[in-house]
């Protein structure tokens, strides 16, 4: 019987695991691979003889067994039997050799048992060498992601895998020290919660009021937040009309400047064209009048020298010069200045003949006033054929224009920039529109005025077209003044009809006037330029600098007047060898009645423009040094009579001293 001693003592003598394997043993090795025998023990377990026995001396019947056996397997080999054991259970004959089982080349498909694609994911048969930066880059991290994925799968071992290894290894007996075992784990028991007191009414109430209170703030917050919102989006609706609105006028603006500068452009090429062909008939307009003041001049000096020669004896400088001989000793002919004078004589008394029969004057009013601006019969027709041809050429300017707008500036300008102003009006003010347009209304008013000499036929200003149409585009009718009677009020581009007599008619008369179609002499063109003057003065106000121009080049004429008188003058008084001739006196007087149709012109233009450069000095010194030598010459026999008449006409802070002397005496 077994007792409990017993029991023990075989229980301690048992062993309960795996004994602990040393250095040498606990080296892991393939039992099914290992082909080395290390031991004597086990070499003499595979060939059944112990290496310790002596050697024994086989015996002769082992030996025929031996040669029986080799004969046996010769016979074997030259029968074509394997010579040796295959350890495949299978034969290669077993196998299918293909469509051609006499070549020596094998078809990948015809291999069996390589199971490389089967097992390519271990065997790495279907990897790829990179070679391209942005490849081995992606590779790596490819190979980056494995390993993290690796380490968190090792990482994620749960309590029962770590449990299962530990046991693995402690019945293998490769733990080296026994592991502590894991603590039993404690039953704790569940807390009991404590009692909850049963609500009372009054704090539910409190609470559910609270909880109302906090809603009702809460929706009043959303309801503002709602209409905050709602107005946002009002005004962004708003704006984006207000913008669509912007965007419409912005490419309506864009469409309508583009087609102005396209329009505008034409009329710069346009005006390129026919501006050299007008200001060469202006100028051929200006040579016109030249010429016939400079005959009427010539004339007028001529009837002077004529006149004082008489009276005061003919100088050197005017003597006839004498005959001259040609290379053939032949004599030229010359002007014979006797007769030159009678002609001059009968062509002046036909003159006065043919104005007292116009102007049904006395003879002694005509004397010495029949100088006026009135050239010959022949002289006149040539100059009135010139002026024809004149209005002719301007007409041809425009006979090859076609379109109204070019041939009619309130058809083409007016409209186009009329619609400026109408459509984008801060940039018609801004780039001051009216000034320009007045700029290129110009030529057609050049035009208009071309071959008009407005001392020689007066004409209101508000009687031309391009006055009329300025007049209107400068008050445009609005709706509220359609109904309205009374004239419409001043645009914004103020008045055009004055800015355009600044910048183009009083340049026009100031040269025309220097020119010569203004006559110093003639009391008809002093009056004629008198009503143009205050014409112009009702647009253009009088201290401004072109109406200062106007009134300079009136002044130029008479300056110019008093100095050829003084020039011709000179050399007489130098002479001053007075003669008895009858003709003398009426000579005298001629003079005499000239030089103060002069005064008298000179002091109707001074009532007028005032003491504007002097021109009280200029009537001074016309009486002082060209009109009291004269008539002192001639004292008792006409030249007393008209100083007198001088004296009456002249002003009294304007009268020489000399003058007043004479007439005390």
């Amino acid at each position: 019987m077994y007792n409990a001693a017993y029991l023990n003592e075989l229980k301690a003598s048992t062993p309960s695991a795996r004994p602990t394997l040393s250095a040498e043993d606990t080296v892991s090795y393939d039992a099914d691979v290992s082909m080395d025998v290390d031991s004597a023990t086990q070499l003499s377990a595979l060939t059944g003889i112990d290496p310790e026995a002596e050697a024994a001396i086989p015996s002769a019947s082992s030996i025929l067994a031996a040669k029986q056996k080799r004969e046996r397997l010769r016979s074997t080999k030259a029968s074509g039997g394997e010579d040796y054991i295959s350890l495949s259970l299978t034969k290669t004959d077993d196998y299918s050799k293909g469509p051609h089982p006499t070549s020596r080349l094998v078809r990948e498909e015809d291999e069996l048992g390589e199971a490389d694609d089967e097992f390519a994911e271990y065997t790495s048969a279907q990897e790829r060498i990179a070679l391209g930066k942005k490849s081995r880059k992606k590779e790596a991290q490819k190979r980056r992601e494995e390993m993290n994925e690796m380490i968190v799968d090792a990482e994620e071992e749960d309590e029962e895998t770590r449990e299962w290894e530990q046991a693995q290894l402690r019945r293998g007996g490769l733990q080296p020290e026994a592991a502590e075992a894991a603590p039993k784990p404690v039953y704790k028991p569940a807390p009991i919660p404590a009692l909850t007191p049963i609500p009372t009414m009054g704090a539910a109430v409190a609470r559910l009021t609270q909880s109302m209170s906090e809603l009702t703030t809460s929706h009043a917050e959303h309801s503002a937040a709602m209409s905050k919102l709602g107005e946002e989006q009002r005004l962004l609706e708003q704006r984006e009309k207000e913008m669509r609105e912007m965007i419409a006028k912005a490419e309506e603006k864009r469409s309508w400047f583009t087609a102005f500068r396209e329009w505008v452009e034409s009329v710069a090429t346009f005006l390129d064209e026919k501006f050299p062909q007008l200001e060469k008939l202006e100028d051929e307009h200006i040579s016109i009048i030249k010429e016939r003041a400079d005959m009427i001049a010539r004339r007028r000096k001529a009837e002077d020298e004529d006149d004082l020669a008489l009276f005061f004896g003919m100088p050197p400088q005017l003597q006839p010069a004498p005959d001259e001989v040609d290379d053939l000793g032949r004599t030229v002919p010359s002007a014979n200045p006797t007769a030159s004078r009678a002609d001059r004589s009968s062509a002046r008394s036909a003159r006065r003949l043919r104005r007292r029969a116009a102007n049904q004057q006395k003879q002694q009013e005509d004397e010495g006033f029949s100088t006026d601006a009135s050239l010959p019969p022949s002289d006149a027709d040539d100059y009135r054929a010139a002026m024809g041809r004149l209005v002719a050429d301007a007409q041809a300017i425009m006979a090859d224009v076609q379109a109204d707008e070019f041939r009619d500036p309130s058809v083409g300008l007016a409209r186009w920039f009329g619609e400026w102003r109408t459509k984008f009006d801060d940039i018609y003010r801004g780039a001051w529109g009216g000034l320009g347009m007045v700029s290129a209304w110009e030529f057609w008013v050049r035009l208009e005025i071309l071959g008009w000499n407005p001392l020689e036929r007066p004409r209101s200003l508000d009687s031309f077209r391009w006055y009329a149409a300025l007049y209107k585009y400068s008050r445009p009718v609005s709706d509220a003044d359609a109904e309205d009677e009374d004239e419409p009020e001043l645009g914004p581009d103020g008045d055009l009809v004055s800015a355009m007599i600044s910048t183009a008619l009083i340049p026009r008369f100031c040269r025309l006037i220097e020119s010569g179609a203004l006559d110093p002499y003639s009391a008809t063109d002093i009056r004629r330029l008198v009503d143009l003057t205050e014409q112009v003065e009702a647009s253009v106000e009088r201290q401004s600098l072109k109406f200062e121009m106007l009134l300079k080049s009136v002044y130029v004429v008479f300056s110019t007047a008093v100095a050829a008188t003084e020039a011709t003058l000179a050399p007489f008084l130098e002479l001053n060898q007075p003669r008895f001739d009858p003709a003398a006196i009426p000579a005298r007087r001629r003079f005499l009645a000239r030089r103060f149709k002069l005064l008298r012109t000179l002091l109707q233009w001074r009532r007028y423009a005032g003491e504007k450069y002097g021109l009280g000095m200029l009537a001074t010194r016309l009486v002082a040094q060209s009109m009291l030598p004269v008539a002192e010459t001639g004292w008792e026999v006409g030249g007393e009579e008209v100083m007198r008449k001088v004296a009456q006409t002249l002003p009294t802070e304007l009268m020489p001293q000399a003058l007043q002397g004479l007439l005390r005496a």
